[in-house]
């Protein structure tokens, strides 16, 4: 595993598609979430942790096919791990919005663009690093 990353032209690409792929997933999990909470009326967590799962499943699939052009065959130990890096990104998120808007006071839409910055960081480089490592 190369725990040193070199900035190279593969590399943007691959940053960029990962974020274009990140704004798809947006719409999955907002779409799902509105769906779920206000037309079929399902509790709003419930709602939500349904949109969060979906996206991040339909965001693996991409990064896995279009972004990272994985050929790994074991592609369930692989989403784990999507997954995982996943979760701990909600906590980072989660974490980044309390201490912005709750304890400095910094308007919540505000706070959450510095936590989609700060988040997206972290998992484009971590799965880059521990995902997807060929």
């Amino acid at each position: 595993m190369n725990l040193i990353v070199t900035f190279s032209k593969d590399l943007i690409f691959k940053f960029i598609r990962f974020g274009i792929v990140g704004i798809s997933g947006i719409f999955v999990d907002f779409g799902t979430t509105w769906l779920l909470k206000e037309k079929v009326k399902i509790h709003k967590y419930v709602a939500n942790s349904c949109g969060f799962l979906l996206a991040t499943l339909t965001n693996y699939l991409l990064n896995r096919y279009w972004t990272f052009q994985s050929h790994d065959p074991k592609a369930f130990q692989q989403f784990g791990k999507f997954f995982a890096i996943a979760l701990v990104g909600l906590i980072f998120n989660n974490l980044i919005i309390y201490f912005l808007n709750d304890k400095l006071k910094i308007n919540f839409y505000l706070s959450k663009v510095f936590a989609i910055v700060a988040v997206s960081l972290w998992n484009f480089f971590a799965n880059y690093i521990y995902t997807f490592a060929a």
